[in-house]
């Protein structure tokens, strides 16, 4: 799922008293004594072997003891190996992917499907649910109108092929007529429609430059307007649920809690985050400081990419405490990427696909 933590060399003893103090720990957020484990391990040991083997695992950095308390807690380190080796995960229900799939139908439009996979992610986990945008570049457009504003103001619309909706303000270097404008949009429109927006910069240059004297005029026309409305807009992600985590033991700190939120407000750190796993295949597990941004240091972030046609759209997750029921919230988000890939159907997804 992510990198492999230094493995310590644990016997089976160890390795079962760990995940079950991790299991426990989870499940009731206070620290687990030997007795405990005694009882719940399933280990034929004395509760004297059982404090002996926690030292040990305490002085490899897996666990540590809270001051106020004879029993230990997992550490990052100690997290970090449970998900990798000791944590058993089962498929989501089917019954919970077909509510996934129900809520998340294709043809439903970037923006709904978006914010429809961000609440479901928080409404299944109790966490926040988060989805990066697909870079609108990734989307062949349907169809461009120019408008006239004023005497160096143009108002670009575009349609693209995932029905959503932009408008781009143009700043030109002389005015258009409106003729001028129509005569470039229907340019646009009749060569370039159902094409990658990337692309069509990239055509429009290399026709400029191989162009004819008598087109010379019109795609430097279409060239000065298409710059500027088909440049690439800013990547955004779409959040929901951040309030939940105000009911977080872990987080109960209110400067933590004030950190968190404004990186969940700023956006920038989390979305270099996310930049980061949309090339790695497979499931993403940052733990605690693995993020490497000090707000996000007490929590984990599960998340997996999503796409269609075999392209990577974007990346999904759930942000929650490190101490999060990892064997439930991995299968939902792997669901909901599998679910959110499969909406963006053919002729809705991303240009070149179904076009």
């Amino acid at each position: 799922m992510n990198r492999r933590a230094n493995d310590p060399a644990l016997d089976p003893r160890a390795r079962q008293l760990l995940r079950a103090l991790i299991g426990r720990y989870i499940h009731s957020g206070e620290p687990v004594g030997s007795q405990t484990l005694a009882r719940h391990a399933g280990l034929d040991v004395s509760p004297a072997t059982i404090r002996n083997i926690l030292s040990d695992l305490e002085e490899a950095g897996l666990l540590s003891a809270p001051h106020t308390s004879a029993g230990r807690i997992p550490t990052a380190q100690g997290y970090r190996l449970f998900v990798d080796s000791l944590l058993q995960v089962r498929p989501l229900p089917e019954g919970e992917v077909a509510r996934l799939r129900s809520e998340l139908p294709p043809g439903s439009g970037t923006q709904a499907l978006l914010g429809s996979a961000s609440e479901l992610l928080s409404a299944m986990t109790h966490f926040v649910g988060v989805v990066s945008v697909p870079k609108r570049e990734q989307f062949a457009f349907r169809r461009i109108e120019f408008v006239p504003l004023d005497a160096q103001r143009v108002l670009a619309i575009l349609v693209f092929a995932d029905q959503e909706v932009q408008n781009r303000i143009i700043q030109t270097r002389r005015p258009f007529e409106a003729g001028e404008l129509e005569r470039v949009g229907n340019y646009l429109n009749t060569h370039f429609a159902g094409r990658p927006v990337a692309e069509i910069r990239a055509s429009l240059l290399r026709e400029l430059r191989n162009a004819q004297s008598e087109m010379q005029a019109l795609l430097a026309q279409s060239m000065e307007l298409a710059e500027q409305a088909l440049a690439p807009d800013g990547d955004d992600m779409v959040l929901a649920g951040q309030t939940r985590l105000m009911g977080v033991q872990e987080l109960a700190d209110l400067d933590r809690l004030r950190e968190l939120f404004e990186a969940f407000a700023r956006k920038r750190e989390i979305l270099q985050l996310l930049e980061r796993t949309v090339s790695a295949p497979g499931m993403r597990i940052f733990i605690g400081e693995e993020t490497g941004l000090a707000p996000l240091e007490g929590v984990s972030l599960v998340t997996a990419p999503y796409g269609a046609g075999g392209r990577v759209l974007g990346v999904l997750g759930v942000i929650g405490p490190t101490r999060m029921a990892y064997e439930r919230v991995i299968p939902v988000v792997q669901a909901a990427a599998d679910a959110l890939g499969d909406a963006f159907e053919p002729g809705e997804g991303p240009a070149g696909e179904g076009e």
